[in-house]
């Protein structure tokens, strides 16, 4: 179900820029990309990943940037979301790297 929710929460938000950054196909896959992880690896595990002292950064700048989508900025809230996801999976980034 985890995998299902993420993937669909990819496509949304690809489909949501396509689309000339349509708030509401943002933020309705930011919700499943949310959703999917909490599936993926349980609610406390998410919770300690995105509020770790050296992650608040990253975690204010991501949850701000669906904050601002919600409020129907699309552009700006990306924005905010992408320099937050950078900073949040900055880790993940050569193990990821490492499979291709």
């Amino acid at each position: 179900i985890g995998v299902g929710l993420v993937g669909f929460g990819l496509f949304f938000l690809l489909f949501g820029i396509l689309l000339y950054f349509d708030s509401v196909l943002l933020a309705f896959g930011n919700l499943l990309f949310l959703s999917g992880l909490v599936f993926i690896i349980g609610f406390r595990r998410t919770f300690t990943f995105f509020f770790q002292r050296s992650k608040l950064k990253g975690t204010s700048f991501f949850f701000g940037g669906l904050i601002v989508v919600l409020m129907r900025w699309p552009i700006l809230g990306m924005l905010l979301e992408a320099y937050g996801f950078i900073s949040l999976f900055r880790s993940f980034f050569p193990v990821a790297f490492g499979f291709f």
